[in-house]
């Protein structure tokens, strides 16, 4: 593994069983002394596990200066869920500095938050730290009466089971949605195929800039789930100075994240 700046070597203090796909890490220690945190709600660091050299992306789901709060999604396999699954309390994991996302422009009025169970992190933190009116879709494989208290009690959030054979609904939850008057800002995560979509009636039938929306795919049905694998920032900014459009970006996202699925599938 790369021994680049920013990253740094956490032990694992606590281990918590959210839900039966959700598991809560608490991250500590003196190599988290210089963490950096940008303080954006969807922001996620790289992980690290025991065992491999490959990393996989998470949601901080919060950050105190001195402890890292991490929520893992438990999949039917993949390289954290297998040691994410034992008591792995007093290990050591490597994580990186953080990085997010999630900017809504000024003047928005109202947040709108969609995801299945790899965005709920997220969509708790913006929750938790906004004062903007927000309704919330989750689509979870769990009872929602088990994530009871996960959002604040505050926040309208309309809760759907994911379907048994792994697919999603979402993107019909979308098409279907009644938008608020005014400005506004509408995120979303979950499957990166079907993110692609997604953007697209966005762009296309709501015609939303690209201020006004962020919607990110946080794994592959074809590639066992995997979490994000590719930071969109630099794509995007590299995009925007060379006048590309929103798609024309967003396609050349989806490529760099096929070419590290492609990688990563050599490596193994």
């Amino acid at each position: 593994m790369s021994t680049r700046a920013g990253q740094h070597v956490a032990t694992v203090l606590a281990r918590e069983q959210v839900s039966p796909h959700l598991v809560r890490l608490h991250l500590g220690g003196s190599g988290l002394a210089g963490f950096s945190s940008t303080g954006v709600p969807d922001e996620w660091v790289a992980l690290v596990v025991p065992g491999q050299f490959q990393s996989r992306y998470y949601t901080v789901r919060a950050w105190d200066g001195a402890a890292l709060v991490l929520d893992v999604v438990v999949h039917d396999e993949g390289l954290v869920t297998e040691w994410v699954a034992r008591d792995c309390v007093g290990e050591e994991v490597v994580v990186t500095d953080a990085r997010g996302s999630f900017d809504p422009p000024p003047g928005a009025g109202w947040l709108m938050l969609v995801g299945d169970l790899t965005a709920l992190p997220a969509m708790a933190r913006v929750c938790e730290s906004t004062d903007l009116p927000t309704r919330v879709w989750a689509e979870v494989p769990d009872d929602a009466g088990l994530l009871h208290g996960y959002l604040p009690e505050e926040v309208d959030v309309t809760w759907s089971a994911s379907p048994e054979d792994g697919s999603s609904r979402l993107g019909e939850v979308v098409e279907g949605l009644t938008w608020p008057e005014g400005p506004g800002y509408f995120w979303m995560a979950g499957e990166s195929a079907q993110m692609r979509a997604i953007r697209k009636h966005l762009m296309r039938g709501r015609r939303l800039g690209s201020h006004e929306y962020d919607v990110m795919g946080y794994w592959r049905a074809n590639a066992r789930r995997q979490p994000r694998s590719v930071d969109p920032g630099p794509i995007w900014r590299a995009g925007k100075a060379a006048g590309k459009t929103d798609e024309q970006i967003w396609a050349d996202y989806d490529a760099a994240q096929q070419r590290q699925q492609q990688d990563e599938a050599n490596d193994g």
